[in-house]
C-alpha cells in the first residue's frame, strides 16, 4: 500500500524554524520528523511514499534527492560530474514520490490532487506526528470492517494538570493525567479510493466535509491506539520529542 504524507502546511507555530524549511523537515536530534514518520511505516514493510508538498516543497525534494549522499561517504569525479557512494553506511529501499500540491491548498485539496496515483486503498498521515502504532494491525482492521475510511483514535496526555473541584475544595489533583474519556484524531488513516469523491476542490479541508460525511454515513471506523502519540506543533513539543528520543522512548520511529 502507498503511504500519503501531507507535508505542505506553513507550520506557523514553529516560526523560528519554518521561515526557511517546511514543518516536516524540522529535525528531532538531527533527523527530519518526516523521515521518522516514514520509518514507522517502513518497519512494517510499507516503503512506497507519496509526499504532498506545498510550502517550500523544494527543500523536501532536495533532501530526498540527495538522501544517500547525506548519509554515506561519497566520491566526486569533477571531470565527469559523477558522484559515487564509496561506503554505504545507510540505505533505504524506499520509493519516494514528491508532488508540489501548491502553497495555499487545504488538506483535502492536497489529497485530491494526488487522485491519479491512488487507485487502491492507501495510508495517509500528517507530516508532524509520531505514534507507536502497529501499521499492519491498522491495515488489517480496515480490511476487516470493509468501510470507506479508518482513522486512528488516540488519547494523548494533556498539557496541564487536572483538578476535580467540589465547591472550593480540591478533591483530586492529577498532574498531567492520561485523558480517560475523549478520543482525538491521531492521523494515521486508511482510505479507499472512492473516499476522494467526497473532496470538492482545493479549498476542501479533509477534517471537515469529507470525514464528517463519511462519519454521518456510517463509513468511518476508529482504530484505537492506547500507546504513545505526539504531534509536533510548537517548540515545546519539539523539545519534548527530542528529550524523549534521547532517553530511548522513540525507538518505534528510529532508523
Amino acid at each position: 500500500m502507498k503511504t500519503v504524507i501531507l507535508a505542505g502546511g506553513y507550520g506557523t507555530r514553529l516560526g523560528e524554524y519554518t521561515t526557511t524549511i517546511p514543518k516536516p523537515m524540522v529535525t528531532i536530534n538531527g533527523i527530519p520528523i518526516i523521515q521518522k514518520i516514514m520509518n514507522i511505516y517502513s518497519k512494517f514493510g510499507h516503503s512506497d511514499f507519496l509526499i504532498a508538498g506545498g510550502y517550500k516543497c523544494d527543500v523536501i525534494k532536495q533532501y530526498f534527492s540527495n538522501f544517500s549522499n547525506f548519509y554515506n561517504d561519497i566520491e566526486i569525479d569533477f571531470s565527469s560530474g559523477n558522484v559515487s557512494i564509496i561506503d554505504a553506511k545507510k540505505s533505504k529501499n524506499w520509493k519516494v514520490t514528491i508532488i508540489d500540491t501548491g502553497e495555499n491548498v487545504m488538506t483535502g485539496g492536497r489529497l485530491k490532487r494526488l487522485e491519479k496515483y491512488l487507485d487502491e486503498p492507501f495510508f495517509l498521515t500528517y507530516g508532524d506526528g509520531v505514534c507507536d502504532i502497529d501499521i499492519n494491525k491498522l491495515r488489517d482492521f480496515h480490511y476487516k470492517h470493509g468501510k470507506m475510511a479508518t482513522v486512528t483514535a488516540v488519547r494523548p496526555n494533556p498539557r496541564f494538570g487536572e483538578l476535580k473541584i467540589d465547591g472550593e475544595n480540591v478533591r483530586v489533583f492529577a498532574e498531567k493525567p492520561q485523558i480517560s474519556q475523549g478520543w482525538i484524531n491521531g492521523g494515521f488513516f486508511v482510505f479507499e479510493p472512492d473516499f476522494l469523491d467526497n473532496i470538492d476542490d482545493d479549498n476542501t479541508v479533509l477534517e471537515r466535509k469529507p470525514l464528517e460525511m463519511a462519519a454521518a454515513n456510517g463509513k468511518l471506523m476508529a482504530f484505537k491506539n492506547e500507546g504513545f502519540w505526539m504531534c509536533m506543533d510548537t517548540k515545546r513539543d519539539l523539545d519534548a520529542l527530542s528529550n524523549l528520543e534521547k532517553n530511548g522512548h522513540l525507538t518505534f520511529c528510529d532508523d
